[in-house]
This record gives structure tokens, C-alpha cells and sequence, in this order.
């Protein structure tokens, strides 16, 4: 279950200090200092202030050569701060992931993965099977792609701090208004976690074969890509591929909440005054019809790398 966990918190890692406001600071000076930290980042510039798009991914590679302690500066001098996600977690939730574990952690009844797999995909599965001394005939193939993903291709291994964290921390600190795009309650990932049909997950095996498949060198070439501002390289990246096609990001109810919610904020961030830095998952600003997009069609000219 430990790398099972990691997804499970994914989209919810980062917990909101609220704080009190800072003293207004000069627009332009903070964007600047927030550029310095190597992350890529968009601005909007609106009438009343200016709004600061980080787009992040999680687990960064700690080789990567980015300055986290830029963003910092620049957080603390921010209006106030977005951050991703909030789960709700209670002991209730922990209680029913234990004694519901198995409805979620293994196929339904009898059925193995052989009866949700086209023979090319069981075939390549029994290639990794043996590859890693694995069985996942009767593991959840969200799990199994989770295995795959963060154990054996190992990406969540030997990574620094994300943004998100950074941020979060910088944010308390500095007492600077800091608030998650929106919560989510343990029982309710739960719930949509056991409800779901194991075809559902099968793009997500399918991604995560790949990346592993292909091997280690995606998880380094992601980051540099990251930080060399080369946003459709990262996105057009197999192991980004394979987490966005995976929950909660690819699930059609959660998957559209989770953007709402960040589209929503920002939408009243561009209206406030003074300057909002907020942390957004890349793939949610980068992906079509993403977060990029609709601000460019609402008029507004996102300052910062091609995201297309």
C-alpha cells in the first residue's frame, strides 16, 4: 500500500496555513524573483494586480538544478497564496481504507487481469511480470500501474522539494494568506476509488507499461525538460502521459472537479488587486483546453513559456 499512497494524496498533498495579508509589494519586482527560481511560470496581468501561475509536477528529480529558495522570496512578498488541493482525511477514512482495502486493491470476485487486458497488453504485463518477479493476475490494475510507476521505474525515489511544499512552508512563514483551491473529503476518494469499474484503469496500466517500459531515463529527462521550460516536452513525456491518464486526474467526475475548481479560482484571483501566486499541477495549464487556453480565450495573454 506505501505507493499506493502517494497517489492517494497526490492531488491533495499541500495543507493551507491561513495567515495574515502582507503589505502590498511591487508587482513587477516579485515576478521577477519568482522567475529566478527556475520553475516555469506564467503571469496575467490585469487591471488591479497581477496573478503568478506555477506550474508544477510532483516529484522533481533532486538533481534537478532549480532554485526553490527564489520562490520562497517570492512567496513571502506575495498577496496572498493558491494551493493545490485539500484532503480531508478522518480516522473514519483511514479505518475503512484498511477493512475495504482488498474491494480496492484487487480485482472484483473471481476476475483476473486477463479478462479486462487484449492479449498485446496481457502479453507485455507478463513481460514485466517477469522482468520484476511480480504477480498482478489478481491486483488492481491501478495498483499494478502505481507498482509499476513508483517501484519499479522508481520515480517517486530521490526527488526534492516540489513547489507546492515549498511554497506551503514559505507561505507560513511569512504569515501571507494562503488558502487550497478546494477540499475534498477522505470518503468521497474512497468511495469513487471502490466504485469504479476496472476497465476504467486499463489506459492508465496501459501508460504506465509504457513509461516502464521505456525506463528510468523519462524520470530525469521530465525534469530537465521542466526546468528548461520545454512544456510540451514534459507533456508529451510517458510518464506524464501515464499520470495524467491515471486517477484521479483521468477520472471523468473527479478529474473535472479537480479542474473546475482551479479554473474557478483563478478566474476571482485575476480580480483581485495586488499580486497572487498560485501553485497549479502543469498538465492541468498545458493540456487542451486547459487553464492556458481558456485564459487566452477569455482575453487575457498569459506571460511565459509555449505550452503548445
Amino acid at each position: 500500500m506505501r505507493q499506493f499512497a502517494f497517489f492517494l494524496a497526490a492531488p491533495a498533498i499541500c495543507l493551507a496555513q491561513p495567515a495574515m495579508a502582507q503589505e502590498a509589494a511591487e508587482p513587477s519586482a516579485i515576478v521577477v524573483t519568482a522567475q529566478r527560481s527556475g520553475a516555469p511560470m506564467w503571469t496575467v496581468d490585469t487591471a488591479s494586480g497581477t496573478v503568478i501561475l506555477v506550474g508544477e509536477i510532483r516529484a522533481i528529480p533532486e538533481t534537478t538544478p532549480w532554485q526553490p529558495d527564489r520562490l520562497e522570496e517570492a512567496t513571502a512578498e506575495a498577496s496572498r497564496v493558491i494551493l493545490p488541493l485539500e484532503s480531508r482525511v478522518s480516522p473514519g477514512d483511514v479505518l475503512r481504507l484498511i477493512f475495504a482495502g482488498g474491494s480496492i486493491t484487487r480485482l472484483p470476485g473471481d476476475t483476473v487481469a486477463a479478462d479486462y487486458l487484449d492479449p498485446a497488453q496481457l502479453a507485455r504485463l507478463a513481460m514485466l511480470e517477469a522482468r520484476y518477479d511480480q504477480d498482478y493476475s489478481r491486483k488492481s490494475l491501478l495498483i499494478t500501474a502505481f507498482d509499476l510507476l513508483s517501484r519499479r521505474l522508481r520515480f517517486t525515489r530521490d526527488t526534492g522539494r516540489d513547489a507546492s511544499e515549498v511554497v506551503r512552508r514559505a507561505a507560513r512563514r511569512a504569515h501571507v494568506d494562503a488558502e487550497p483551491v478546494g477540499t475534498v473529503r477522505g470518503e468521497d476518494m474512497l468511495d469513487n476509488l471502490a466504485a469504479a469499474d476496472p476497465r476504467e484503469h486499463v489506459p492508465c496500466l496501459d501508460a504506465a507499461m509504457t513509461a516502464t517500459e521505456i525506463g528510468p531515463d523519462l524520470v530525469q529527462q521530465r525534469g530537465a525538460d521542466w526546468r528548461a521550460f520545454d512544456v510540451p516536452a514534459v507533456m508529451a513525456n510517458p510518464l506524464e502521459q501515464a499520470l495524467g491518464r491515471c486517477w484521479p486526474w483521468a477520472d471523468a467526475q473527479l478529474g473535472a472537479d479537480l479542474r473546475g475548481q482551479w479554473v474557478s479560482a483563478i478566474e476571482r484571483a485575476i480580480a483581485d488587486d495586488g499580486v497572487t501566486l498560485a501553485v497549479v499541477p502543469l498538465r492541468l495549464l498545458a493540456e487542451p483546453d486547459g487553464v492556458l487556453d481558456r485564459l487566452q480565450a477569455a482575453g487575457h495573454q498569459p506571460a511565459g513559456p509555449a505550452w503548445r
